[in-house]
């Protein structure tokens, strides 16, 4: 196991301080503030804590409403709205300063059978033949502030192949779709719950910047700013995340300086086993 991922494992293992109450350490990924797939993480974690070890999350919604202190822990309070037949719901506050900085509903339900169906999984290249993040970035060495090669080069935790690279110094319009592959950096223990917890982590990254693919800019554009306002993710099927999982990401619409985007995540066997949806603002300030 890289130093990367014991790192995120003891950042997703959280600190139980009294019932319904847990803190969560930070991590600086090199945003300038708190990571949202750390967040979203961490309160799925702390969710999970307060459920029957035989439901398990079946999709959660949330909202980012302040940007995470990069130096401060996060605190983790938990909300038990209802404990039903099949189906318990809970709500997280995520608390820094004494103010919340995002809210997840998460809804947890357990096996049962019935009708089953999926889409199909995009025909792309497989993992094996493309670069990733890391080759990305050395490619970049010289072109680009250092502080911007740290955030590809020191955060190895999540492995990332992108199908077709879009180059964030010379964007130029094409569809918003996008496709990459990833998976965590080393094995990880046989525990779904934290396969599931690491996947929500990872859904937050190469998702908003698809909508922004069609007006040819990036997030190194001079000027653009993107932040993520709501996510919400549905587990349909057991995750191994130390398989590659393709992301299939697209954007169906962008105006009054926001952007949606979609996603579906498979295994290579192509069965579909999480969905996802974020919308966030995407602004460009005049020159």
């Amino acid at each position: 196991m890289s130093n990367s991922l014991d790192n995120l494992l003891q950042v997703m293992d959280l600190e139980p301080l009294e019932e319904g109450l847990y803190r969560g350490q930070s991590e600086d990924l090199g945003f300038g503030h708190l990571f949202g797939g750390q967040v979203l993480g961490q309160a799925l974690a702390a969710a999970t804590r307060t459920v029957d070890a035989e439901r398990a999350i079946h999709s959660f919604h949330s909202y980012f409403l302040r940007a995470g202190d990069l130096n401060r822990p996060v605190i983790y309070e938990v909300e038990n709205m209802r404990d039903g037949r099949t189906i318990s719901t809970r709500r997280v506050s995520a608390i820094q300063h004494g103010r919340p900085i995002f809210h997840l509903t998460g809804s947890f339900h357990h096996l049962e059978p019935g009708f089953e169906h999926q889409s199909a999984m995009p025909r792309v290249p497989g993992p094996q033949t493309l670069a990733n993040q890391f080759q990305l970035a050395e490619a970049m060495r010289g072109k680009v502030p250092d502080r911007v090669l740290d955030i590809y080069l020191k955060n190895t935790s999540i492995e990332i192949r992108p199908v077709d690279p879009v180059d964030p110094l010379n964007p130029t319009p094409r569809e918003p779709v996008r496709h990459v592959w990833m998976r965590v950096n080393g094995e990880l223990p046989q525990n779904p719950v934290l396969h599931s917890h690491l996947l929500a982590y990872a859904s937050d990254l190469n998702f908003l910047i698809t909508a922004a693919q069609p007006h040819g800019v990036s997030f190194l554009t001079p000027g653009v700013k993107m932040a993520t306002i709501d996510h919400s993710m549905w587990f349909h099927r057991p995750v191994a995340f130390d398989q590659w999982l393709l992301y299939s990401v697209d954007s169906p619409n962008a105006i009054n300086s926001r952007g949606l985007v979609r996603g579906q995540i498979f295994n290579q066997a192509g069965e579909l086993l999480a969905s996802t949806a974020q919308e966030g603002l995407l602004r460009q300030k005049a020159r």
